[in-house]
């Protein structure tokens, strides 16, 4: 099956696109979402966290307190390694494991630090959704209710916009309207479906 590795910064679209895919039947592994399974409430992954950052990143509930986690990583770069070291192979066995029990011609793999990590592996094409980075900063600030000097400390930590188009083998530009998203999508769509077929980007010519 074609493994189709879906990236982007953030408040860039990912989700949007990765429902037009879903909407076309194409099986989604979304490793955002699998990343919550596994620090959900009586994981052994959310227990490791709690014994290396403490009570600090729980709620009154018990459960995972994102927002403070992240304050707490952003400004000390150890602790972020330490959390990765946790999260990550629990996010990887997860999704090799979904992976491997989709069916189809291609599966889309919903992987938003994939430049970042360097995680190539078992990913046939990086397909990026890009977008300015002062529409990721506008966006980030409404959608997360943050100020903008902290939406901007969030881009930075992550791989710039032109690291990813470097390493991106197709580029849905989303900054227009939905008709635009979708036309997008159904391109792409239709391209994978015949590599995955073909094995090639294009009809052989005579």
């Amino acid at each position: 099956m074609l493994r189709i590795g879906l990236t982007g910064g953030i408040a860039s679209g990912k989700s949007t696109v990765e429902r037009l895919f879903a909407a076309h039947g194409v099986p989604v592994i979304d490793s955002d979402v699998i990343a919550r399974e596994v620090v959900a409430p009586g994981t052994p992954g959310l227990a490791q966290i709690h014994a290396r950052f403490g009570d600090a990143v729980l709620l009154a509930d018990g459960s995972l307190d994102r927002r403070a986690l992240r304050r707490l990583i952003f400004a000390n770069p150890a602790a972020r390694r330490d959390l990765e070291a946790i999260v990550h192979p629990l996010i990887r066995a997860a999704m090799a494991e979904q992976s491997a029990a989709a069916s189809g011609p291609y599966q889309i793999n919903v992987i938003p630090l994939l430049i970042e990590g360097g995680r190539r592996a078992g990913i046939d094409r990086v397909l990026v959704v890009d977008c300015p980075e002062a529409l990721q900063i506008e966006r980030v600030m409404q959608r997360d209710q943050v100020a903008e000097a902290e939406a901007r400390d969030i881009l930075a930590a992550q791989a710039s916009r032109a690291a990813r188009l470097a390493a991106a083998d197709d580029v849905i530009v989303n900054d227009g309207d939905a008709a635009a998203l979708q036309a997008q999508v159904d391109a792409l769509h239709a391209k994978y479906l015949h590599l995955a077929v073909y094995g090639r980007e294009e009809p052989a010519t005579e």
